[in-house]
């Protein structure tokens, strides 16, 4: 079913700072160039209601290729090794970011070689509700156990399960790569900046940072 996402502007922190005229400083260092790590940063594990898969990490190499970037990263679990300017040009990205997950869903589908591999599922509401969450966490779940990664666009801020807080007012794009607690806690992979290409979040908290967006699933 075709989900009705406004459009939705994607820049990390360190784009609205440089397109606002603002200085960044490490942040926009963090994206000069690409960053990838040749050895996956985590280990395909399951059991005890737990799973993360493999992820052949890379940053994103300008603010606004987060989407490509997510995208990117997620398909990397699947043990695809996909140029992340192919994957903008074929989502429209520009430096207003990449419209809305309908852009996204669409590329997953066509590199996973299934048309029905992904869809796009929408969270409208200001807050994530419980019904929104259980089906989000049950999502994850999901495809991950099926060798795949979610791909998520968010907004805001959130904390992590280590008290650090995450914040991308403008909006950005993210890969879901693994679960514990079977699903209560995910893996999240984010191209924004190397030094923290990883953490773990809350269900709850995820889904509230997808509130007014959407996200790409099996």
């Amino acid at each position: 079913m075709a989900t009705t996402l406004l459009r939705k502007t994607v820049l990390t922190a360190a784009g609205i700072a440089a397109t606002a005229g603002g200085i960044a400083g490490p942040a926009i260092a963090a994206h000069a160039a690409p960053a990838e790590r040749t050895a996956p940063i985590t280990t395909d594990r399951q059991g005890h209601g737990e799973r993360e898969l493999d992820v052949r990490y890379e940053a994103q190499p300008n603010f606004y290729f987060c989407g490509p970037a997510a995208a990117r990263n997620a398909l990397s679990v699947q043990g695809k090794n996909i140029d992340v300017h192919a994957m903008a040009r074929e989502m429209g990205t520009t430096e207003a970011g990449t419209n809305s997950i309908n852009d996204i869903t669409p590329v997953l589908n066509k590199e996973t070689g299934t048309k029905d591999a992904y869809k796009s599922v929408e969270i409208s509401t200001p807050k994530a509700d419980d019904k929104q969450t259980d089906t989000l966490r049950a999502d994850v779940v999901k495809t991950v156990d099926a060798g795949r990664a979610v791909v998520a666009n968010i907004a805001g801020t959130a904390t992590d399960t280590d008290g650090t807080t995450h914040s991308f007012e403008g909006g950005h794009y993210i890969s879901v790569i693994g679960y514990r607690d079977n699903g209560k806690t995910v893996t999240i992979a984010d191209s924004a900046n190397p030094n923290t290409a990883t953490y773990r979040m809350n269900i709850d908290n995820l889904a509230d940072w997808i509130a007014t967006r959407g996200y790409s699933t099996n």
